[in-house]
């Protein structure tokens, strides 16, 4: 059985020592508690959203990178030989007009 919060908790992980960073610096600057960023990096404890983008913040790594990579771990664990690699046209059209205004 794959577990999402498994994937979350490595790509997390990989994140933070490709980044050369400490679990207790993250923890502090994502304000959430050591301990529990410490179960959520092992797969323990599901993030909430909240955590996750205070997480990814502190990482300096957009949300959608890491949500990429987590999606991707589960494609190659699931058997998928063959997935997209970009974003689908009509999303892009969705969003586009939302982008403009920043």
């Amino acid at each position: 059985m794959i577990l999402v919060r498994q994937e979350i908790g490595d790509v997390l992980r990989d994140f933070r020592l490709q980044k050369g960073r400490t679990l207790r610096q993250v923890a502090s600057k994502a304000s959430v508690a050591l301990g529990y960023l410490s179960e959520v990096e092992r797969g323990q404890k599901e993030a909430s959203s909240e955590i996750l983008a205070s997480v990814a913040e502190a990482l300096d790594v957009p949300i959608s990178q890491i949500m990429r990579e987590v999606g991707d771990r589960i494609s190659v664990l699931e058997g998928i030989q063959v997935f997209p690699d970009v974003v689908p046209d009509d999303l892009v059209a969705e969003v586009e007009p939302e982008l403009s205004l920043h």
